[in-house]
C-alpha cells in the first residue's frame, strides 16, 4: 500500500482528463521515480504557473498579462470576433493559424442536463463587445453537439438587435474524410451547407 502521501497525489492526478485511476497510479510512480528531472521540475512549474496565471478580463483567455496578449495584439483583427467554448478550442484555432481576429470564451456550453444557464456563462460580457461599431462579425465556433447549438442559438438571439452579422463555422466533410465512414448527420450537414466552386 502505498503512502498517504503518494495516495494524495494519485488521486489529484486521477481529476485530470482523460486519467483515470490506474493511469494516475502509473503517471505518480514515474514521476516518484524520476524525482529530479521531473517531479522537482514538474512542481516548480506548477507552483510558477499558479501564481502568474490568470484569466484576461476582455476575452476569458488564460495568460500571464492582462489584458492577454491576444487582446493586446494591434496586428489581431478587431472587427471579427470568433466565440469558443472553452480556452482549449482558442488554442487549437490558435495552432492551426485559422484565425486572426479577436475571440471571446464561453467557459462552457448551456446544458440542462448539467445546470448550467446563461448565468454561468461568459455571455454577457460578450454583449457590450458586438455592439461596439468596430465589431463587424461575430463567429459563433461552438461544437457541433446539442448543447454547443442550443448555446450558439441563444448567443444569437442576445446578439439580434446588436446589428452585427452573426456567422458559423462550416460543418460537414472533413479534410481526409470518406464518405463511407460519415455519420448520416455529418452528411446531411454537408450536403445543406454546400457551396459553388
Amino acid at each position: 500500500m502505498a503512502a498517504a502521501d503518494v495516495e494524495r497525489l494519485i488521486r489529484l492526478l486521477a481529476k485530470l482528463p482523460g486519467l483515470g485511476p490506474r493511469s494516475a497510479r502509473r503517471a505518480a510512480l514515474h514521476m516518484i521515480q524520476r524525482k529530479e528531472t521531473v517531479m522537482l521540475p514538474l512542481a516548480e512549474a506548477l507552483a510558477q504557473t499558479a501564481e502568474s496565471v490568470g484569466v484576461c478580463a476582455t476575452c476569458g483567455n488564460v495568460d500571464t498579462v492582462n489584458p492577454c496578449e491576444i487582446c493586446a495584439d494591434p496586428r489581431r483583427d478587431p472587427a471579427i470576433i470568433c466565440v469558443v467554448e472553452q480556452v482549449g478550442d482558442l488554442w487549437a484555432l490558435e495552432r492551426a493559424s485559422a484565425f486572426r481576429g479577436r475571440y471571446h470564451v464561453l467557459g462552457g456550453v448551456l446544458s440542462a442536463l448539467d445546470g448550467v444557464s446563461p448565468e454561468d456563462l461568459n455571455i454577457e460580457s460578450l454583449i457590450p463587445r458586438a455592439a461596439d461599431p468596430a465589431v463587424t462579425e461575430i463567429i459563433l465556433a461552438t461544437n457541433a453537439t446539442v448543447d454547443g447549438q442550443t448555446t450558439a442559438h441563444y448567443i444569437t438571439e442576445r446578439l439580434e438587435e446588436s446589428g452585427v452579422e452573426i456567422t458559423r463555422l462550416a460543418r460537414g466533410v472533413p479534410v481526409g474524410g470518406e464518405l463511407d465512414y460519415l455519420d448520416d448527420g455529418t452528411l446531411v450537414t454537408a450536403f445543406a451547407s454546400r457551396k459553388g466552386i
